[in-house]
């Protein structure tokens, strides 16, 4: 079994900060990518960041300059450092992660809300 707790989410205003938290814990052979997705209301869930086993990154065109993915293999955790935010970028947070146990497959959190004031 094998879970991703998210945490660090909260409300701030325009401008600010806040560092998204997403520990990977159970029967974990190798972690590959992760990554944070995102779903405003009425809106699809979209890619925010990902991050992989290499340490390629991938970032939306709306957050690039803003947001930073990083990841401690140690702790099978990955951030997501959120700076100058906006009002756009209020929505639900999901981790998600490709993580081998006895075979590979995606797993998401559960989610942490971002609200940004203006």
């Amino acid at each position: 079994q094998v879970q991703l707790v998210e945490s660090g989410g909260g409300l701030v205003q325009a401008g600010g900060s806040l560092r998204l938290s997403c520990a990977a814990s159970g029967s974990i052979f190798s972690i590959n990518a992760m990554g944070w997705y995102r779903q405003a209301p009425g809106k699809q869930r979209e890619l925010v960041a990902v991050l992989t086993s290499d340490s390629s990154t991938n970032y939306a065109d709306s957050v690039k300059g803003r947001f930073t993915i990083s990841r401690d293999n140690a702790k099978n955790t990955v951030y997501l450092q959120m700076n100058s935010l906006k009002p756009e970028d209020t929505a639900v947070y999901y981790c998600n992660a490709n993580i081998r146990t006895v075979v590979s497959r995606y797993y998401w959190g559960q989610g942490t809300q971002v609200t940004v004031s203006s």
